[in-house]
């Protein structure tokens, strides 16, 4: 075991330090202050943020605030009802949105208020509650917007909506918005783009219909995600469209709508309808571009169309395997018309960045080297700032370099996790950075890196975690070799503050373990494990095989056989451990959620010898039952990979149990259906096993709207009891 660093030292400092529980996690005594709702006005030298319902005005240059643009008593309404707002174009308007009511990840039922900062005026986009999504035209006098997946656009000079589409029907046809694996898997949140002049608007239409159905069950009044929120006598039943791996998605097709004229074309994007067309929009110079990506997602094609017959593909990408790093970011146009930046991983084995031009194609490589790059952060013509791990996996830093590839230098300086939001034009940025010892500073920067002024440092949760037992992760590595080459996998240990080597501790696994993800970072949070180490436990967390941010290769490993590596990987840790003079052998138990839910429920089950307890939050128990998207691009197609969806499911191996199991799941989790669950528990049972089960009535899969802490408290509980 390679040891990065260590807090052990640290940890001592405060062994005498009042200890904290969960309820201090709940009570919201370890929340990070931030700045919020932020958004770049259109000359770059202005910022928003949402602060209690009003939209103020800062400077970039001074960090002084100018003024209040918009407030709740401008719009008449009590400032908790205001969950977003967007500017338009002008910035003479506000677009508020109210009473946002959750559906699915990303998407919900609201109601709009258009502002005018010049006459005052306040009136409703709408008279429904229900609409799914508006956006400014960018002339900014109309407002295009999607109720009951129909488009429509409403001319804010005199009032009049007229219906783009009119075929929209729940469970059959959706226009402007993604049906939910396109919301789940690509993550839009939308489905329509107004194309740079005004004049035309392009969408996505979905043909549900040959999706099958999955229906879920609603037990409490007002908790589905419906229109009528009555208090039924018995269950309400809520159907939507979910395509499980291997089965039909929706038929997906392009359009443009011409305002002018009134009519819709079809963009041609193939005669192949099994495919995806996820990201789409208007080039600088007002072409539509969009990707076409097969049904094994190991074909990327970006096209762009000029609309008057002259189609062409700009970028192609193909993988072995499955290409990865797909989305918005993955083509960035530049304001000249014909060069745009492409990020891609499979070229050279690491997510780097490439000039390419519309009408040349590959220029040449931007960045190189054993690192990623993680994402594009903004872009000018001669220069772009990016995010990358160059430094180590577990952190990144932004930098800048010319779009020649020269001059590339590091703009950030502390050790951490960044994340960075830049002003219009790339005159100015602001910086959110953490680290495991550091809760999250908000920093104003010049587009060269020099600090302006520090605009949130958390002092007062620093004073308080300073007198506080407060964990702090020790970063290590743990070698495992695949195929005879050594592969040191991150990870990092949790000891209480008094931690004494003379002494035997239990020990909690805590992971995810999915395919590209990563959990092994140097950023600062508090979470529910936390207050098991007051109470004397060691939390150990890694990043197995198959996990992100250590180039292609690595994410790779675990292609058409999720979840067999990386269980190897937890069990060999988890024997490790077990040999060390201060852990207690007979007490190491693993929880995960979601993925991180199906890896415990495999530890346990096939460790059984080493892990003695399992905590599986909303666990996958069968990639058979999960959705298209995700399962397909790693596993492949059930038809032709049986043995990659059954050897790693848990439900075949119930008769493993031995420890402790707590299995917990929401009964409205439209994600990973409850029926894995259920499943899991039909084996164990018949199996003769004894395990826990806690459902949660109405929560989705992060256990909202109503288990989020119960359920954290009683896994806090469950492990005092059986670890």
């Amino acid at each position: 075991m390679l040891l990065l660093g260590t807090a052990a030292a640290a940890c001592a400092v405060y062994g005498a330090a009042p200890r904290f529980t969960y309820e201090d996690i709940a009570a919201g005594k370890f929340a990070q202050r931030t700045v919020a709702g932020l958004r770049s006005m259109a000359d770059g030298e202005r910022y928003t943020v949402l602060d209690s319902g009003r939209v103020v005005v800062y400077s970039y240059a001074t960090g002084d605030r100018e003024g209040v643009l918009a407030s709740p008593e401008d719009i008449g309404v009590a400032w908790e009802r205001i969950a977003d707002y967007r500017l338009s174009p002008a910035e003479d308007k506000v677009l508020f949105r109210l009473d946002s009511k959750p559906l699915y990840r990303r998407s919900s039922y609201s109601s709009y208020v258009v502002y005018d900062t010049g006459t005052g005026a306040a009136v409703p986009l709408h008279a429904s509650d229900s609409v799914r999504y508006a956006v400014f035209s960018p002339d900014g006098r109309r407002v295009a917007f999607v109720l009951r997946n129909d488009i429509h656009v409403k001319d804010l000079t005199d009032g009049t909506v007229r219906a783009v589409t009119t075929d929209g029907l729940a469970n059959r046809i959706i226009n402007g918005l993604p049906d939910w694996v396109y919301e789940e898997e690509w993550g839009l949140e939308d489905a329509l783009r107004w194309s740079p002049d005004g004049s035309k608007i392009a969408f996505l239409r979905f043909d549900e219909s040959g999706v099958r159905d999955y229906s879920l069950d609603f037990y409490t009044d007002g908790s589905a995600p419906a229109d009528d929120a009555t208090a039924p006598l018995y269950p309400r039943r809520y159907t939507y469209k979910y395509p499980a791996a291997g089965e039909a998605n929706s038929v997906v097709s392009l359009h443009v709508y011409d305002l002018a004229t009134g009519r819709t074309e079809r963009v041609d994007t193939g005669a192949e309808t099994d495919q995806y067309v996820p990201f789409f929009g208007w080039t600088p110079a007002g072409e539509l571009f969009f990707y076409r990506i097969n049904r094994l997602q190991n074909h990327l094609e970006i096209f762009a169309d000029d609309l008057s017959g002259d189609r062409k593909m700009i970028y192609e990408e193909r993988s072995d395997k499955y290409v990865d790093n797909i989305g918005p970011g993955t083509v960035t146009f530049l304001s000249d018309g014909d060069r745009f930046i492409v990020k891609n991983e499979t070229r050279t084995g690491f997510a780097h960045l490439y000039m390419y031009s519309m009408r040349e194609g590959f220029l040449r490589p931007i960045t190189e080297g054993q690192w990623e790059v993680r994402s594009v952060v903004c872009t000018t013509d001669d220069r772009i700032w990016f995010l990358s791990n160059e430094t180590s996996p577990l952190r990144n830093n932004l930098y800048v370099v010319g779009t020649d590839g020269k001059g590339k230098r590091r703009l950030t300086r502390d050790e951490g996790t960044y994340s960075v939001v830049p002003s219009e034009g790339c005159k100015y940025y602001i910086s959110y950075f953490s680290n495991s010892s550091t809760p999250n500073t908000v920093t104003l920067h010049d587009s060269r890196g020099k600090l302006l002024r520090t605009l949130e440092d958390n002092a007062e949760l620093r004073e308080y975690i300073a007198g506080l037992d407060y964990p702090v992760k020790e970063f290590f590595t743990f070698p495992v070799t695949h195929e005879g080459r050594r592969i040191d996998l991150n990870c990092y240990i949790v000891k209480p503050s008094d931690f004494d080597p003379g002494k035997s501790y239990p020990v909690l696994f805590t992971q995810y373990s999915g395919p590209g993800s990563q959990q092994v970072l140097d950023r600062w949070f508090v979470d529910w494990e936390d207050a098991l180490v007051q109470q004397g436990y060691i939390v150990v967390c890694m990043d197995p095989r198959g996990t992100g941010g250590r180039g292609e290769w690595f994410k790779k490993l675990t292609y058409g056989q999720m979840g067999l590596l990386e269980t190897e990987d937890q069990i060999a840790l988890a024997e490790y451990v077990a040999g060390l003079p201060y852990v207690d052998a007979s007490r190491i138990g693993i929880y995960g959620w979601s993925y991180g839910g199906f890896m415990s429920l495999n530890c346990i089950l096939k460790g059984a010898d080493v892990f003695r307890m399992a905590i599986s939050v909303a666990p996958v128990t069968s990639w058979r039952y999960y959705d298209s998207v995700y399962t397909e691009r790693v596993n492949g197609l059930p038809q032709d990979n049986p043995d990659g969806y059954d050897l790693p499911s848990p439900v075949y191996y119930a008769d493993g149990l031995k420890g402790r199991l707590l299995l917990m799941h929401g009964s409205a989790d439209d994600n990973v259906h409850p029926q894995n669950s259920y499943k899991m528990a039909y084996e164990l049972v018949k199996a003769g096993k004894k395990f826990d089960m806690m459902i949660y009535p109405d929560d989705n899969h992060s256990m909202m709207p109503a288990g989020r802490f119960n359920v954290r408290q009683k896994m806090v509980d469950y492990c005092l009891e059986n670890l």
